[in-house]
């Protein structure tokens, strides 16, 4: 009996021993597959990689075949953030007969097969099928809405922004119905009928009562909704009394950005009728004053704003901006664009500073045509006007007064300055000293440090019983020493000559249409499977626009 039981035994054991290992990545934690894929989206999408959405895509597919454990792990970041890129592969366009628009129709097809699937989906960047100036056609709109009404948790449209003309499509219809949609850019362009009453009759009344409520109607169920873009293209009208119901129909809504309307659709009563916000931003909208400004800034909605940029509004007065910096306790960021100098107004006490603002931490100051302005604001920075202050970008610094209260800086150029379109003409060519390019303020600024640099500052004189033994010339600087505010030249949009971000940032497909230089996944020609694993159709290296940079 003892020797059977011991031979029993060692045959268990000699069974368990032939058993294979567990998979190394069955027993870890979710947060480490979080963590690799993180990783992994950093090396496909950061500015200086050389790999593409489609290329991460495809590396996110084969993890997700490797066991059920990881096909789990991937499948939100896969269909979380859909991104299709760039032209179709010829192929594809060749099996289905289509010009374009194959992958679309794969993924509706494949979201509505697979509704656990479509549950994942928060954002959809479809891409550019129309050159810049093309109008969008309409069986376009309806391909992209009936993707949308297939993601029942869509958060994001990105990357496409179709004028609405005060007339039903099936993509602003499908929109509305997204209870979770987070953001929102309406383009409003031209009615023919709104145009035709417009040569009869005077403001308000050209929008008749269902074009009025069907675009009210649209932001009904948007409970979510925390931005909003409203821009007029090509004269599009948007009523005093539209702007006002529309707006406090959304709850969560924090940031806002108004821009191109007439002074009949925005002005300064509408102005003040804003909701409470934490972000605003204000573009060349004439029916807009430095009296509305001050007014508005007086309000109790305007008092959790934390970001405003007013771009194009020709403020006359600094009393304006000064009040605006006064009362907006909350105010970290403040953005100021315009070509005329604001001026303090005849017969006004000056007393230093003269705008100040205690919480203040980033201001962009950009006044084109010379004036008093910039003197004023480097005087209220000397007298202590504003202490939280820590970057200060001022593309039109033309005489450096700006830099000269601002912490020293070795080099302002950026190594790729060389490279780019403004050098090129400046080789041929003196650049203005009005041009509002950051190539030329990085050059103006640079000129002035390295003159500072050649010229005498300080002698130290070194003497033993009344003889002069040494005598050591200390080189200049461009700056203040002490400082904690940093001279900041660079854009919202890496690679842009333009300090701001802008619409034609967003909207502009030119560079997605007919991509130069784009990946065909040659980076990994190395892979052991060869060309039919890495190469595909060459796409234009997409980086997504946070619509928080407006701010």
């Amino acid at each position: 009996m003892s020797f059977s039981y011991q031979s029993t035994l060692t045959t268990q054991q000699k069974l368990r021993s032939t058993q294979p290992p567990p998979p190394v990545f069955q027993g870890l934690p979710p947060e480490i597959y979080d963590c690799i894929l993180r990783h992994l989206a950093v090396f496909h999408k950061e500015p200086a990689s050389m790999s593409c959405e489609t290329c991460h895509s495809r590396d996110l597919c084969a993890l997700a075949l490797v066991d059920r454990t990881w096909d789990r792990a991937v499948r939100p970041r896969l269909y979380g953030r859909i991104h299709i890129i760039g032209n179709d592969w010829p192929a594809h366009t060749k099996k289905f007969k289509m010009k374009a628009g194959v992958r679309l129709k794969l993924l509706r097809r494949t979201l509505r097969e697979r509704k656990v699937l479509s549950q994942h989906v928060r954002e959809v960047k479809v891409p550019r099928l129309q050159t810049d100036g093309e109008a969008v056609e309409a069986k376009t709109l309806d391909l992209v809405a009936s993707i949308v009404m297939a993601c029942p948790n869509l958060e994001k449209l990105v990357g496409f922004y179709p004028v609405y003309g005060h007339n039903f499509d099936r993509l602003t219809h499908a929109l509305s119905t997204r209870s979770y949609l987070k953001e929102h850019m309406w383009m409003i362009g031209e009615n023919p009928s709104i145009t035709e009453r417009s040569l009869k009759q005077l403001p308000p009344g050209l929008m008749d009562l269902e074009q009025t409520e069907s675009f009210l109607h649209f932001h009904a169920r948007w409970r979510s909704l925390s931005t909003l873009f409203l821009c007029s293209q090509k004269h599009g009208v948007l009523e005093r009394d539209v702007f006002v119901q529309c707006l406090h129909r959304l709850p969560a809504l924090r940031h806002l950005c108004i821009s191109n309307f007439d002074m009949d659709d925005f002005d300064d009563v509408t102005l003040q009728s804003l909701p409470s916000l934490e972000s605003l931003r204000l573009q060349d909208l004439e029916g807009v004053t430095f009296w509305g400004l001050s007014e508005f800034s007086r309000t109790k909605s305007a008092k959790g704003i934390t970001q405003l940029s007013l771009v194009n509004l020709d403020i006359t007065y600094l009393s304006a901006i000064s009040n605006i910096l006064l009362h907006l306790t909350s105010l970290q960021r403040f953005t100021l664009i315009q070509e005329s100098s604001p001026e303090v107004a005849v017969g006004d006490l000056v007393f230093q500073p003269v705008i100040a603002s205690q919480q203040l931490r980033y201001l962009h100051w950009d006044v084109l045509v010379p004036g008093s302005a910039n003197d004023n604001l480097a005087s209220s920075i000397r007298a202590g006007g504003f202490p939280s202050l820590r970057t200060l970008r001022a593309p039109s610094d033309f005489d450096g007064q700006l830099q000269m209260v601002c912490r020293p800086r070795a080099q302002v150029v950026l190594p790729s300055d060389k490279y780019s379109k403004a050098y090129r003409a400046s080789a041929e060519s003196d650049s203005s000293g009005l041009a509002r390019t950051l190539f030329t303020a990085r050059k103006l600024a640079q000129k002035r440090i390295e003159d500072a640099r050649n010229a005498v500052k300080f002698k130290v004189v070194i003497e033993e019983e009344g003889v002069v033994q040494e005598v050591f010339d200390i080189q200049g600087f461009m700056g203040t020493i002490g400082s904690q505010i940093s001279y900041n030249l660079e854009p919202d949009v890496p690679g842009s000559d333009n300090a701001l971000i802008d619409f034609p940032d967003l909207i502009s497909g030119s560079k997605e249409v007919t991509p130069r230089d784009g990946c065909t996944g040659m980076w990994n020609a190395s892979h052991p499977a060869g060309k039919k694993w890495w190469n595909h159709t060459e796409r234009y290296r997409y980086r997504p626009v946070d619509l928080q940079r407006f701010f």
